[in-house]
């Protein structure tokens, strides 16, 4: 503060001001010195990390499983070798729809899982003619499908039922799927492919077929064809006593006198 002394010598230069210094009111003092913290908070700190990587961990392994393609049943969408990730997710929380890639456990043996697509949804009718697949008696279309099945192995007619799901392998041709063991309960799916991840030229996300509704061609009448079955000609019988020309009068029984067969006389 600035003290000014009163002078009478309204002339005369005016008196140096005297300067007090006072200390700055916004200064801070008595501040705390940094301090290293205790090993104990450092053990906690690594503590917490480690136990929110494992639950990181954890949650990644709930929600999605890894899974290796193995045979030639998804060709050409997926080839053997490729590592894919499949997200347990999606059937958690939705309904599988039709065009779905899925993976799920060999239903005659639970610890072999396949890969295939959904192709019938529960209560449908799933027809397959001339390896061509009908839905309540209407075409799909299927654009993946490189080469369809050929031949009278590949038809067949399934009714599917309550939580049930028909699979099929895009290798028509040459894939174990519901044509064999039938339909798939929903209790054996795994989940909905997600992820391509090996090799890498491969990697990318798994494109699936989004149907909305069926209104492909209807299911062909088949007309069975009528083959008249020829009527029977009936055979005429030969006598008991053995074969005869039918043209000629029948051979007369000859009678044996009494006895005459002791003797040999048979004249």
């Amino acid at each position: 503060m600035f003290e000014t002394p009163t002078h009478t010598d309204p002339y005369g230069p005016p008196p140096t001001p005297s300067y007090t210094p006072q200390p700055d009111p916004v200064m801070v003092t008595h501040v705390p010195r940094p301090q290293i913290q205790s090993k104990h908070t450092l053990w906690r700190e690594l503590l917490e990390t480690l136990l929110l990587i494992a639950a990181i961990y954890a949650f990644v392994n709930l929600a999605t499983a890894r899974f290796v393609v193995d045979g030639h049943s998804m060709l050409p969408n997926f080839n053997t070798g490729q590592f894919i990730i499949v997200n347990r997710l999606s059937y958690i929380l939705g309904q599988p729809r039709r065009g779905d890639v899925v993976v799920f456990h060999y239903p005659l043996q639970p610890d072999r899982d396949f890969i295939k697509r959904v192709i019938g949804l529960p209560g449908e009718r799933v027809t397959i003619l001339d390896g061509r697949v009908y839905i309540d008696g209407h075409l799909l279309e299927e654009p993946y499908i490189e080469n369809f099945c050929r031949g009278k192995s590949c038809d067949g007619e399934w009714e599917i039922g309550p939580n049930e799901f028909f699979m099929l392998g895009d290798n028509r041709g040459a894939s174990k799927d519901s044509q064999d063991f039938g339909p798939v309960n929903r209790k054996y799916l795994v989940g909905r492919a997600f992820l391509r991840y090996w090799p890498p030229k491969d990697w990318g996300l798994i494109e699936h077929w989004s149907y909305d509704e069926v209104h492909g061609a209807p299911l062909p009448t088949l007309t069975p064809t009528y083959t008249p079955t020829p009527s029977p000609t009936p055979t005429k019988l030969p006598p008991p006593s053995g074969p005869q020309d039918l043209n000629q009068p029948p051979t007369p029984t000859p009678t044996w006198p009494p006895y005459a067969g002791w003797y040999g006389d048979e004249d």
